[in-house]
C-alpha cells in the first residue's frame, strides 16, 4: 500500500506517524510545499517575542529525522498541483528547480491546513505587509523585527493579532493593533475581554476597534502607512495580518472532492472524503461542533492530530471515528489568560 499525504504539519505529520506504527510494509511519501515538516506552529509568535530563544525547539522533526526514525519519504519544497483521481496520481512540482513529475497512490490524504486571508486592498502587496503561518513566516517578521524596527501595525484582533501584539511589545515596538469589529478577542463576551483590552492598554497596546484598514501605503519617511476607515492613519515599518484564516480546498474542489457548508472539505467520521480513497484532516475540513452539533471549521493543532490518527487508523483497516470538536481555544495575554469555546 502507498500513502500519500498532502501537507506535513499537524494533521498530515500524526496521519503519516501513525500510519508507520500501524504498518512497517507500506510506503508512506509526505509532500510539503514550505521548508519545514512537523513544526509546532502554537510556538511562532513567542519566538519572535523571545520566550522561545532557541528556534530548533519549534521545528518537532525534519525529513531526515523522520526518514531515519520511521522510514517516512519527506519531500519539502515540493507542490501538489492537481489530484487525478481515475488514475489515482497527483501532480507535484518541485519548486526549487521547477521540475514536475506524477506521483501514484493507492490513498491519498489531504491535509492542507488553511490560508490567511488577505484581504484585497491597495497596497496589500508591499513587502512589508506579512502573515504568520509557518516558519518562514516567523523567520521574516523576526528579521524585521531584528532590524530594529521601531513599530508594528497588526491587524486583526484574534488569539493570533493579540499573541502577536504581546510578543511585539515585549521587543520594545509600539504596537496599534486594528480590530474591524467594537472588541478584541470576538468569539468571547464583550464582559469577559473588557479586562483584556484595559490590560493591553496599560502595557503600552494602542487598540483600534470599530475600524477597518482601507489602504496601505508609503510614507513621507519611507515607512509603511495603514489608512484607518475612520480616516486615521498609522504609519509603522511593518505590518502582520493576523485577520483570519481560510481552509485550503483548491485542490479538493478542482478534483470534484465534495465540500461541506461552510467550505471546507466534507468527511465523514472516519475522516473519509467523498472519494473513498481520499481522506483529510486538519484546518481544511469541517467537523461537528461537540456543542452546536452541525458543520464547523475549527483550525485548531490538537485536533488536527487526532484526526490524523482517525484517519490513519482507517487507512490501516480498523474502525476508527473522530466524533467532534469542542472548539475550546486559551491564549495568553501578558499577565492575564482567555479562554473561550
Amino acid at each position: 500500500m502507498k500513502v500519500v499525504i498532502v501537507g506535513g504539519v499537524a494533521g498530515g505529520a500524526s496521519v503519516a506517524a501513525r500510519l508507520r506504527r500501524l504498518d512497517e510494509q507500506a510506503q508512506v511519501v509526505v509532500i510539503e510545499r514550505t521548508k519545514y515538516v512537523s513544526f509546532a506552529n502554537c510556538g511562532l509568535p513567542y519566538h519572535i517575542g523571545g520566550a522561545i530563544k532557541d528556534r530548533s525547539l519549534l521545528l518537532l522533526q525534519s525529513p531526515e529525522s523522520l526518514k531515519a526514525s520511521l522510514n517516512i519519504d519527506v519531500r519539502v519544497g515540493h507542490e501538489v498541483l492537481s489530484i487525478d483521481r481515475k488514475l489515482k496520481s497527483v501532480r507535484v512540482r518541485e519548486l526549487d528547480g521547477g521540475r514536475e513529475y506524477a506521483e501514484p497512490y493507492d490513498v491519498l490524504v489531504l491535509a492542507p491546513g488553511a490560508t490567511p486571508l488577505r484581504p484585497d486592498l491597495p497596497g496589500i502587496d508591499d513587502p512589508r505587509v506579512l502573515v504568520l503561518r509557518n516558519v518562514e513566516d516567523m523567520d521574516a517578521i523576526k528579521r524585521r523585527v531584528d532590524e530594529r524596527a521601531r513599530g508594528a501595525i497588526v491587524i486583526g484582533g484574534g488569539y493570533i493579532g493579540v499573541e502577536m501584539a504581546e510578543s511585539l511589545r515585549q521587543r520594545g515596538l509600539d504596537v496599534d493593533l486594528v480590530e474591524m469589529v467594537d472588541q478584541i478577542m470576538p468569539p468571547l463576551d464583550k464582559e469577559m475581554v473588557a479586562p483584556l483590552e484595559d490590560h493591553l492598554k496599560a502595557r503600552g497596546v494602542r487598540l483600534h476597534l470599530g475600524t477597518a484598514v482601507a489602504a496601505f501605503r508609503t510614507s513621507p519617511g519611507g515607512r509603511i502607512q495603514a489608512e484607518l476607515k475612520t480616516g486615521a492613519v498609522l504609519t509603522a515599518d511593518f505590518i502582520v495580518l493576523a485577520a483570519g484564516v481560510r481552509p485550503d480546498v483548491a485542490l479538493a474542489r478542482v478534483a470534484g472532492v465534495d465540500l461541506g457548508p461552510r467550505g471546507g472539505i466534507k468527511v465523514d467520521a472516519h475522516m473519509r472524503t467523498s472519494d473513498p480513497a481520499i481522506y483529510a484532516v486538519g484546518d481544511a475540513v469541517e467537523v461537528v461542533h461537540t456543542v452546536m452539533g452541525d458543520s464547523w471549521l475549527i483550525p485548531l493543532a490538537g485536533p488536527a492530530n487526532r484526526q490524523g490518527r482517525v484517519a490513519a487508523e482507517n487507512i490501516c483497516g480498523r474502525n476508527s471515528t473522530y466524533a467532534s470538536t469542542q472548539g475550546t481555544a486559551i491564549v495568553k495575554v501578558f499577565n492575564m489568560t482567555a479562554g473561550g469555546t
